[in-house]
């Protein structure tokens, strides 16, 4: 079974691409799209995080479609808790080629399992609240510290 992409028209494809990669936006223009300061966009270029930024004839970066989407990409993983470090090195291994594929994966997988133990642990803390909000509603129920100890909210809470 192949896992290439479908195949695409390559005349729209070639001005689709030479249009994604076209620079286009000021760093005001990407500050404000991506919500990241002027200077944090520059910090990301400057240790790997972003690629080189092109410049326009003046020489102020000048930024692409590609970039905004792998902003949007490393703030993602900013959510997740993912350090920058471990952020700047899957930025290396992207720019080193498909043969890094295994370890990116890896980076993945190990990220996806501490992502989904902060789940855990938010639902956790959201059933506390919620026998919180029943206490002060005038519904007591059980002791909100039951809940961190792994009971299930409805044995816990009148809500």
């Amino acid at each position: 079974m192949s896992t290439a992409a479908p195949a695409r028209d390559s005349a729209a494809s070639t001005a689709h691409d030479a249009d994604y990669e076209r620079p286009r936006y000021s760093i005001g223009e990407v500050s404000e799209r991506s919500g990241l300061s002027r200077d944090t966009l520059r910090w990301y270029e400057r240790i790997g995080l972003l690629d080189s930024v092109g410049r326009d004839h003046a020489g102020q970066r000048r930024f692409c479609d590609r970039d905004l989407d792998w902003l949007s990409l490393i703030g993602k993983l900013r959510r997740t808790g993912m350090s920058v470090a471990d952020m700047v090195r899957y930025a290396e291994l992207v720019r080193a080629g498909e043969h890094t594929f295994p370890e990116r994966l890896e980076m993945f997988h190990r990220t996806r399992t501490d992502v989904l133990a902060q789940i855990r642990e938010l639902q956790q803390t959201v059933a506390v609240l919620d026998c919180k909000i029943a206490f002060y509603e005038g519904n007591p129920g059980s002791d909100w510290r039951t809940v961190v100890a792994g009971q299930s909210t409805a044995q816990q809470c009148v809500l």
